[in-house]
């Protein structure tokens, strides 16, 4: 065990705890090459190589927290990163298949929002509805899940009607989220509010992507630069 690299693991901790993204990711990258080893720091490195898209170096560590004893609970989010890390990597097919087989045996709001998301990557109008809204009788305050049976109707089928009721339930009950505003933007610029899409489309902006938005800091300011001056 690396006393000086879990050290400096802790701090990066702390920092990515705060929201620190880029204060956090330094630290790490400082105490991996230090030997950061706990199960627990590696973990939270590997999530945060995730979100800022440095796949490879993310797949390095889930080797070697494979060869670490884990829990059940510990197993299973090393299988949901991997399985991310093959989606973002081209392999879409292959990540559902060990989503859909953790799912099981576990059923989870993890679970049902990653897979969810991706059966909609999929293209799978049908099949996507079906599981979103078991996800949704899951949980009908998850927002996730609301927006993602929303994206669902809006993106595979092209009900923007139906797929409108679900935004507005997922923005009531997590008002900052990215691809929630970012499609609601969308209808205000149908709509002709463009004041009120700027304001969602600067507050979608505001947020701290990860691989499973929509909305991306780029199409975001495609669509702020389409409307600027209206």
């Amino acid at each position: 065990m690396s006393f000086m690299g879990n050290l400096a693991g802790n701090k990066a901790l702390t920092a990515h705890g705060k929201g620190d993204y880029r204060t956090a990711l330094k630290l790490y990258d400082e105490a991996y090459a230090k030997g950061m080893d706990k199960p627990r720091l590696l973990k939270s490195y590997c999530v945060l190589l995730i979100r800022t898209s440095q796949f490879d170096r993310a797949l390095e560590i889930i080797k070697r927290l494979e060869q670490m004893p884990l829990d059940a609970k510990g197993r299973t989010d090393l299988h949901i990163n991997y399985a991310i890390i093959l989606w973002k990597k081209g392999y879409l097919d292959r990540a559902m298949e060990i989503l859909e087989d953790e799912f099981k045996h576990t059923k989870n709001g993890t679970l049902y929002s990653i897979i969810g998301y991706l059966k909609i990557e999929q293209g799978d109008a049908e099949e996507a509805i079906r599981f979103n809204k078991e996800a949704v009788e899951y949980d009908e305050e998850d927002a996730i899940f609301l927006d993602n049976l929303g994206q669902t109707y809006y993106r595979l089928l092209g009900d923007k009607e139906t797929a409108k009721t679900y935004f507005d339930k997922a923005i009531a009950i997590k008002p900052k989220s990215i691809d929630t505003n970012y499609f609601l933007a969308l209808y205000d610029i149908e709509n002709g509010n463009y004041e009120s899409a700027k304001d969602r489309l600067d507050l979608a902006r505001l947020g701290v992507t990860s691989p499973l938005n929509y909305a991306t800091p780029e199409l975001i300011d495609a669509k702020r630069e389409e409307i600027r001056g209206m």
